[in-house]
């Protein structure tokens, strides 16, 4: 699965052809959530609140980012990388 981003010990990635609904995947050291891109909500998983809000303050800045790097999943193109948290 590729990391396309890492930050404050969150790792980022995306699955090449997962399924729908367009998500990411954060851990942070064993624990781990899919987040749904369009509404930013927790399909699976959990996090400390903390790793949770930085998580969720990311992917609000990198919204568009994240949908095209879905669509590059989903089309077996290379995701690229995506800007951490300062």
């Amino acid at each position: 699965m590729p990391e396309i981003s890492r930050f404050y010990g969150i790792l980022i990635k995306m699955y090449c052809n997962d399924h729908a609904p367009s998500h990411f995947h954060a851990r942070y050291g064993n624990q781990e959530v899919l987040t749904d891109i369009k509404t930013l909500d927790t399909l699976t998983g959990k996090l400390p609140p903390r790793a949770k809000g930085l998580v969720i303050e990311w992917a609000a800045i990198h919204q568009d980012e994240l949908y095209v790097a879905w669509q590059r999943a989903r089309s077996k193109q290379p995701l690229g990388q995506i800007e951490p948290l300062p």
